[in-house]
């Protein structure tokens, strides 16, 4: 005899509200805004480096793997990713096309924030402050248009992006794949984190640098998926997972 007992609910298959997103997003803005005033960029900068500079800075590891490896090798996931929206493999069959679409855009979104971002900061980098042998001054990423005698152009990380610009897989992902939606996102956080940290520890960025990417990749992201949704709701759902080639066939 069948059971008529209802399967355990498995947190993991749980597709997260829309509310449930924007209180995360508040709460993650908070504990960024938070590590802003706490005045820790500089003591953890001091971890890694001393007046004599960065020990890692030049490291062979850290500029030819952790930094110019992993970037090129974010650009071929792009690209990849791009071609699956018309020839889908794997798991990205079962996306509607709009959902595909939703995924690389989210990234390369993000990818041009940080970039336009970067190109008009004044912020310099923490090799290029004084107190790590620079000739700089530390001034705030909030002091806005003033300059602290650097170099510049080192606000957001825009290295550690090359892991959280793929966080726009979590949301493309989250409504018809939950649990591989999730474990999309620790990858995309893990990584996002670890290029982050080893760009610190080269002296390049500020870890507030490494949090304001992944906030502002998240926040890119869940633009990309409202704004999907918003027009999915709007398409019949057979439609919907049709790519234009596949929805001209069938007229």
């Amino acid at each position: 005899m069948k059971s008529s007992a209802p399967s355990l609910p498995l947190p993991f298959l749980r597709q997260a509200s829309a509310p449930a997103l924007l209180s995360w997003t508040v709460v993650a803005l908070a504990c960024v805004l938070a590590w802003d005033m706490s005045g820790m960029d500089m003591a953890m900068a001091h971890w890694f480096g001393s007046s004599q500079g960065f020990a890692l800075q030049n490291d062979w590891f850290m500029v030819n793997i952790a930094h110019e490896g992993a970037r090129k090798l974010a650009w071929i996931i792009v690209m990849g990713l791009s071609l699956m929206i018309w020839w889908p493999a794997g798991w990205m069959r079962q996306l509607p096309y709009a959902r595909r679409i939703q995924l690389v855009v989210g990234a390369l979104l993000s990818l041009v924030i940080m970039a336009v971002m970067k190109r008009i900061s004044a912020t310099s980098c923490p090799w290029d402050i004084a107190d790590f042998g620079g000739v700089g001054h530390y001034v705030s990423h909030w002091a806005w248009g003033v300059t602290d005698g650097g170099s510049g152009h080192c606000f957001p990380a825009g290295h550690a992006s090359a892991g959280f610009a793929f966080i726009s897989g979590y949301f493309a992902l989250r409504h018809d794949l939950p649990r591989a939606a999730r474990l999309w996102l620790a990858a995309a956080l893990v990584a996002g984190f670890a290029l982050g940290l080893a760009q610190q520890m080269r002296g390049a960025h500020f870890m507030s640098h490494t949090l304001w990417t992944a906030w502002l990749c998240w926040a890119a992201s869940g633009l990309c998926d409202l704004f999907t949704t918003r027009r999915l709701a709007h398409q019949p759902p057979a439609d919907a997972a049709l790519s234009p080639d596949e929805l001209l066939a069938s007229d």
